[in-house]
């Protein structure tokens, strides 16, 4: 055991897991970070955001070569090198995960590479290659994120039958691909792969794409990926697969129908679940709820006293930069600070293309609560910078209180719509109003004049339709 104590120790290195410790660094903390990968960063650096970010651009780029260049008058030959495509995604993970290595380094984070358990409120066992050894702490937060999950009857095999760690690997482009979810994650992969020839069909519980978000948005989404080749099944299951050579027989189930389909590729996307496998915290007495996430408090402090936890191990949406911010808050309240996440202003995105992005409640949410709204919308048709671009899909969506004007939720579909978000996430934060969006200057010709307009149309003042 070693004689140091450290005053926080942090079980998991991804995007909650390491931005708090960088931040507890910052404060003064002896800390410590625990990594049972060989790499830092998590699920989110290591198979999950960045990567599939990475082939979520290079395959727009050979999208665009192959049908978009041409109208700009752009001739071009084009082929697929998946392995140099691969390869670069790899070199983005690395560059990245890297950098943690170095934020580490520069405050003075201690990282640990191991599997770590529990034993008590200050002492954690951590068994690596080195061997096992004991880590005392004066706190402790879990930081473990969350893993995909599995579909009864319908087993991963790593090649046939895949996760999203699996599909951002796939040695060679599948002929048929069938995705189980349509959610960001399966609407992403499956992108992805129908860019770069794919026959892509989507099977969907649900009556819609993208559940949670916007309705009119994720229809907006549909038509448009359909545009794009992509076959969606809604109120569709899979209830079986089997590989059978290189191919995967998929029992599919519609209302009384059943039947049997083949693919190439399955990937299962139908979400994750909180990953606390091996920790011990049941066993510590740290309370779960059902689903098996950890219970927090307001300060995100467990049933156990000096231990806390974040992100996709707790409640609440599965988003990396939620559990960055609650990283941030927690470390802040554990040294005596406000620490505050606005978490009606966390902004959620799907990044195909066209993007789509919403924060804040939709239409339908506003109507459940029985909130008067007014709604404001204008299509990317009519923004002068994304007909320049071709980009001629989508619209900007603004929800406002009737009462008093601010906004309340905001739902983007449309090109670049993650980077607009987050004009109208910091309106929210700032409690403005769309008349205070409205009345700011924005930069002609931008794509984010969409957004002044829709917030005059809340006011039905629009310029420009």
């Amino acid at each position: 055991m070693s004689d140091t104590i450290y005053d926080l120790v942090v079980i998991g290195s991804g995007p909650g897991g390491y931005v708090a410790a960088i931040r507890a660094g910052q404060l003064g903390f002896n800390t410590a970070c625990i990594e049972r990968y060989p790499i830092l960063g998590g699920v989110c650096l290591n198979v999950g955001c960045i990567p599939s970010k990475a082939l979520l651009d290079s395959s727009e780029h050979f999208h665009n070569a192959k049908h978009a260049f041409a109208a700009h008058g752009i001739k071009a030959e084009v082929s697929l090198d998946l392995p140099t495509m691969m390869k670069r995604k790899d070199q983005v993970v690395f560059e990245l995960t890297r950098g943690v290595g170095t934020l580490f380094k520069k405050n003075k984070v201690t990282p640990i590479q191991g599997v770590a358990r529990l034993v008590s409120p200050t002492e954690i066992e951590v068994k690596g290659d080195a061997g096992t050894q004991r880590i005392k702490t004066r706190r402790i937060l879990i930081a473990t994120g969350s893993k995909p999950i599995a579909l009864p009857g319908v087993p991963y095999d790593g090649k046939r039958i895949v996760h999203s760690t699996d599909a951002l690997s796939l040695p060679e482009v599948p002929k048929k691909m069938i995705v189980i979810g349509a959610g960001a994650i399966g609407l992403e992969l499956g992108s992805v792969w129908m860019r770069l020839g794919a026959e892509v069909t989507v099977l969907e519980f649900m009556d819609r794409p993208v559940a949670g978000m916007d309705k009119r948005s994720g229809e907006l989404l549909k038509r448009a990926l359909e545009k794009q080749g992509m076959k969606f099944r809604f109120k569709a299951s899979a209830k079986s697969a089997v590989v059978k050579g290189k191919q995967v027989e998929v029992t599919v189930a519609e209302g009384d129908k059943t039947t049997t389909e083949t693919c190439d590729v399955l990937l299962v996307a139908v979400g994750r679940r909180a990953y606390t496998d091996g920790l011990g915290a049941k066993e510590l007495g740290i309370a779960m709820d059902e689903k098996g996430r950890v219970k927090v408090d307001a300060h995100y402090q467990t049933s156990v006293p000096g231990i806390w936890a974040i992100g996709d191990c707790t409640p609440g949406p599965m988003l990396a930069h939620k559990a960055e911010e609650e990283g941030i808050a927690a470390v802040e309240m554990m040294a005596g600070q406000p620490g505050h996440v606005a978490y009606h202003c966390i902004p959620n995105v799907v990044y195909t293309w066209p993007e789509l992005a919403g924060v804040g409640v939709t239409e339908e949410e506003a109507a459940e609560k029985g909130l008067q709204v007014n709604v404001g919308m204008f299509p990317f048709l009519a923004n002068g910078r994304a007909k320049a671009m071709g980009e001629r899909d989508g619209q900007v969506k603004i929800i406002a209180d009737a009462k008093t004007d601010r906004i309340v939720g905001a739902h983007i579909i449309g090109p670049r719509a993650s980077d607009l978000i987050a004009e109208l996430a910091f309106a929210m934060e700032m409690g403005a109003a769309a008349e205070d969006v409205a009345r700011s200057v924005h930069a002609h010709p931008t794509l984010p004049e969409a957004v002044k307009e829709a917030a005059l149309a809340v006011a039905k003042r629009a310029i420009h339709i």
